[in-house]
């Protein structure tokens, strides 16, 4: 049985012109000239500092190409993007569109329907007029945090937040071979100078589930990391490397949490000293 959510935090941006990919090339972290008809990519839009701004979905729809956004930041992009319009032949708008996303069956039929780019066990995005939905929002939130898959603003922090920490190298959103891009150099730095430090990863909670921003503590009473989104008893943490190949149970008050390293994820996490 394919399930079937509506994703009501989320918006489309219609990019159009003959310069559109060679225009979003140079300023995303993924490779948008590579997209093939029909399918998409997950980029990061980025601070020249190599900081997160916004990521969303480029969807090449033949003569245009869609933008999947996180609703609250589609004004955000939107102006960002066209400030480095200079004379490319571009133009953007929002388009009447809504998304969903199915998973576990076929994919049911929309204005267009792709297969999300970070995982296969994500399903498809579709992005439609309307989409009838057979399962609620919070039932594709569970899905997505046991995959260990970020949500924009709810997982990662504008200015601060660098790709790394969010898995988008290994869940595809960063393309080391198309040419400089916006935050580039920054980002390669991290990678290869082993400056990682942190993590996003899926914890179990048991007890309340501690509000974003909250402290989560080893056992030695340390801070460990800090939680982000979650539903019930999953959730999202930015974790310190040693909390996650330690594997032992973190605190926040009553709280009990444990990492849960997901399948894309590499376990032996080596931070710098």
């Amino acid at each position: 049985m394919t399930h079937i959510a509506n994703l009501p935090g989320r918006a489309v941006l219609a990019l159009s012109g003959e310069d559109r990919a060679s225009f979003l090339q140079g300023l995303v972290s993924a490779d948008i000239q590579a997209i093939a008809p029909g399918d998409a990519a997950w980029a990061a839009l980025l601070t020249p500092q190599g900081k997160w701004l916004a990521d969303f979905f480029v969807v090449n729809d033949g003569d245009r190409l869609l933008l999947d956004v996180e609703a609250a930041q589609a004004e955000m992009i939107a102006t960002r993007l066209m400030r480095f319009k200079l004379r490319s032949q571009v133009a953007l708008a929002p388009a009447d569109l809504t998304v969903a996303v199915a998973w576990d069956g076929p994919a049911p039929p929309g204005d267009l329907v792709y297969a999300d780019p970070r995982h296969p066990q994500a399903g498809v995005r579709i992005l439609a007029h309307q989409t009838d939905a057979t399962e609620t929002f919070e039932a594709w939130d569970v899905r997505r945090l046991r995959l260990g898959l970020p949500d924009g603003s709810r997982d990662l922090e504008a200015e601060k937040s660098v790709l790394l920490e969010a898995g988008f190298d290994e869940l595809g959103g960063i393309s080391w071979t198309k040419g400089c891009w916006m935050g580039q150099e920054l980002t390669a730095r991290t990678k290869y100078r082993g400056l990682l430090k942190r993590r996003l990863c899926p914890v179990a909670i048991e007890g309340p589930r501690p509000p974003r921003g909250t402290p989560l503590l080893n056992g030695a009473g340390a801070e460990a990391g800090e939680m982000r989104s979650g539903v019930d008893v999953i959730g999202l943490a930015l974790l310190r490397l040693s909390a996650i190949e330690e594997g032992g149970a973190l605190t926040a008050g009553a709280s009990r949490l444990v990492p849960r390293v997901p399948d894309w994820m590499p376990v032996d996490q080596k931070a710098s000293p």
